[in-house]
């Protein structure tokens, strides 16, 4: 059981981390490593010897390893990511990276996205150290850098270049489940993370003839853009519900005592109301034009156009999504990955399920755990490189009101303390039993 101290801890640590501005502002423009070595101080005092590594200068990474008991067991990655997005303070009703803790509330950049989670591995861990404590089965922790960009300098470069550092490691938890999601109608759901869209950053080329703006031209290189970015942007994706998102909506059926019809999905989501948001953005491939780049003066056609997209495809459907681009773009306009990575779909009939459930509900026996695929990604992408199963496992008991998936890369992200302190509860319960 997670003692006072711990308690204590967890809510320092989150502000102490918040107050290092490790904005990452996408093009190496970030520095994680005194967030890095905060994070490692804390790791020795607790008698471990965590390492850190750099695959960029200022870009660190640390992980450290706790022996288990059972030597015979595979061992679990528990990882969080240390860069944070960037904030404008002048939207903030306090500075964004105060750290200040106000009214039973912790404050700034970070504090859902994901500090709060890195502050309760250390509490935890610190925690079996000073009481003798050992987990079952080996620990591997993980701070990574980079998350909110490629990963490139994070989890991408410890997979591909220190896989030595994970040896035994089959499955891993880290952000984004077992949160409290109020349904609007007393019901308090905590969805855990068993699966991910993949990412197909696009970019869109379009080429044509320069000319003057004052001349006919039939080969307009920001026509031709603009027609592809309608049509994608325009484009309804077929329903494609995975076996975590049929998982999902078999549970909140029954929990609303609706009628399970898989066929028609559209349907079940508008009979579950608010809860429908845990699933909707999951049951389809997307692609969402971001940016347009065409032109330096105003009467000249210029002979290129560009155009980025957010594209997010479903476990065993990139497939489709790239041949849906190509026919979306046309012949006039090309399109290649700026970025890309894979999608994951873990199981939620596994033991470790089993135990992240049980975990919540015991401290949480009001709520109601379900599984869900997230819209975005991980670094559990990065890491299935290595045959790592991810799972989203970053538990918080928020007060109705608190939109947690808005606090994502929003204004005030915030966490209360007494979500901090069940979080540090439940994942201590968690790893012991894990």
């Amino acid at each position: 059981m997670a003692d006072e101290q711990a308690l204590d801890e967890v809510v320092r640590f989150t502000s102490d981390l918040i107050r290092i501005d490790t904005t990452n502002r996408g093009g190496g423009d970030c520095r994680e490593r005194p967030a890095a070595e905060y994070a490692a101080a804390r790791l020795a005092e607790a008698g471990l010897e965590p390492v850190l590594l750099e695959r960029t200068e200022g870009r660190t990474n640390v992980v450290a390893r706790v022996e288990g008991t059972d030597p015979a067991a595979d061992a679990l990655l528990l990882h969080g990511h240390l860069d944070v997005v960037p904030a404008e303070a002048a939207d903030w009703s306090t500075h964004p990276f105060s750290g200040e803790v106000r009214d039973g509330v912790v404050w700034g950049r970070g504090a859902v996205d994901m500090k709060n989670m890195d502050a309760m591995i250390l509490a935890v861990v610190r925690g079996w150290a000073r009481h003798g404590v050992r987990p079952r089965r080996d620990v591997v922790i993980a701070f990574t850098a980079d998350e909110e960009a490629s990963a490139e300098d994070g989890s991408g470069f410890l997979a591909d270049h220190h896989p030595e550092l994970f040896v035994g490691c089959t499955e891993g938890v880290s952000e984004s489940g077992a949160f409290t999601f109020h349904d609007g109608a007393g019901r308090q759901l905590y969805p855990i993370a068993a699966g991910e869209r993949g990412t197909g950053w696009l970019k869109l080329t379009a080429r044509g003839r320069a000319g003057h703006g004052s001349k006919v031209n039939r080969e307009n290189a920001v026509t031709r853009l603009a027609a592809a970015v309608a049509r994608i942007g325009e484009h309804e994706w077929p329903l494609r519900p995975t076996p975590t998102v049929r998982a999902a909506l078999t549970e909140l059926a029954a929990l609303y005592g609706i009628e399970t019809d898989l066929g028609d999905v559209d349907a079940l989501l508008d009979k579950l109301g608010p809860a429908a948001k845990l699933v909707e953005a999951t049951v389809r491939n997307s692609a969402n034009p971001t940016m347009l780049d065409a032109g330096y003066k105003l009467n000249v056609i210029p002979g290129e156009a560009t155009a980025y997209v957010d594209g997010r495809y479903l476990p065993g459907g990139e497939d489709e999504f790239r041949a849906t681009l190509d026919r979306l773009t046309g012949p006039d306009v090309d399109w290649e990955f700026a970025h890309r990575e894979v999608a994951l779909q873990s199981p939620v009939d596994s033991p470790t399920y089993a135990r992240m459930r049980a975990a919540v509900e015991e401290f949480a026996p009001e709520g109601h755990v379900v599984p869900y695929c997230m819209s975005g990604g991980t670094d559990a992408k990065q890491f299935s490189r290595l045959g790592i199963t991810g799972y989203g496992f970053t538990p918080l008991r928020l007060p109705e009101g608190y939109d947690y998936q808005a606090l994502f890369h929003g204004v005030d992200e915030r966490v209360p303390v007494a979500a901090l302190h069940f979080g540090v509860r439940v994942l201590d319960r968690f790893l012991r039993t894990a």
